[in-house]
């Protein structure tokens, strides 16, 4: 529950009390130290601003095609992503904190995406640089997440932008504003409309299951 989160303080005492900040710390960490004792080289800076520039596009993918993925039945079997059943948890309890962060699933097939990028890098400088960048911005991704869950108030407009966006994903219809940390992909694939442009849905808790 949420009520007694209602500063910075107070969220980030939550939020260190989960695993999944320490592990993508500590893969930063990593990464940072592997980058720099490798580095600096323009290759590096080349893999940072291409996770930066991709990155508001790979969560919105992320949060479409697995978080909403809906079962499937193949050869008789129903297939039900464990990533898409726990977001389906998320929706019926927003306001738990205990369930929304990036379970150690989501966090080993992350790793494992990210592995097989290294191999196609051409050196260590490059490869411990994705690791960084995806670190740094997947830590990013669970704190903004986590914070607009919480009954802390915005106070800037660039964190107020991102807790209306994220609410309206959440209360208002959840086929639309399904960016996070970032928003910018969803004015690309035109899923962020006016507030008034789109009527509540009778699903937003379920997903329609």
């Amino acid at each position: 529950m949420t009520e007694d989160v209602r500063t910075l303080r107070q969220a980030a005492r939550r939020f260190v009390g989960h695993s999944s900040p320490w592990a993508l710390a500590g893969a930063l960490a990593v990464g940072l130290a592997g980058a720099l004792s490798a580095g600096p080289t323009a290759g590096q800076l080349l893999v940072v601003v291409t996770v930066l520039a991709a990155q508001p596009v790979v969560e919105w993918v992320i949060h479409v095609v697995v978080l909403h993925a809906r079962p499937l039945t193949v050869g008789g079997r129903t297939v039900d992503l464990y990533q898409a059943r726990k977001h389906r948890a998320h929706h019926a309890a927003p306001r738990d904190l205990d369930i929304l962060l990036i379970p150690l699933r989501g966090h080993l097939a992350g790793a494992a995406v990210v592995g097989a990028l290294c191999l196609a890098l051409p050196g260590a400088a490059t490869r411990w640089a994705l690791v960084a960048a995806v670190a740094a911005t997947s830590l990013a991704y669970e704190w903004v997440h986590f914070l607009v869950h919480t009954d802390y108030k915005p106070r800037r407009a660039a964190y107020r932008r991102l807790y209306v966006h994220h609410r309206l994903h959440h209360y208002r219809n959840e086929h639309y504003w399904f960016g996070v940390s970032r928003i910018g992909a969803d004015r690309l694939f035109g899923t962020a409309p006016a507030k008034t442009d789109v009527e509540r849905s009778d699903t937003v808790l379920t997903l329609g299951l």
